[in-house]
């Protein structure tokens, strides 16, 4: 990754999965319902949503109005800035991306 990209702790072994995770959050604000559903694990290799809010890439936040009390979880500054340097490193070399696809649902 380039020298600008905000350092995270996590494994080599677990930056697809990191990356597969905030590319899913930055779809849109997901409920912590939604990232259970969809990410819970009890395989300590596959920590994705542990690895992202304990670096601080996402944030979980109350929602007001209609759907008040619902946690939802965005992405924050550092994790925009960590999901678009690794990204344009995946661009620039195709063989350390491959096999990371975006998440489509």
């Amino acid at each position: 990754m380039s020298d600008d990209t905000p350092a995270i702790e996590a494994s080599a072994s677990q930056l697809g999965n990191l990356t597969q995770f905030l590319i899913w959050v930055a779809e849109r604000p997901r409920t912590y319902a939604d990232i259970m559903e969809a990410w819970r694990t009890s395989c300590p290799r596959l920590s994705a949503w542990e690895d992202a809010t304990s670096n601080g890439l996402v944030d979980l936040a109350r929602r007001s109005g209609g759907d008040a009390g619902t946690a939802v979880a965005t992405l924050t500054p550092k994790g925009s800035a960590w999901l678009a340097a690794r990204q344009a490193d995946m661009n620039a070399t195709p063989s350390q991306g491959a096999g990371v696809a975006p998440l489509s649902h």
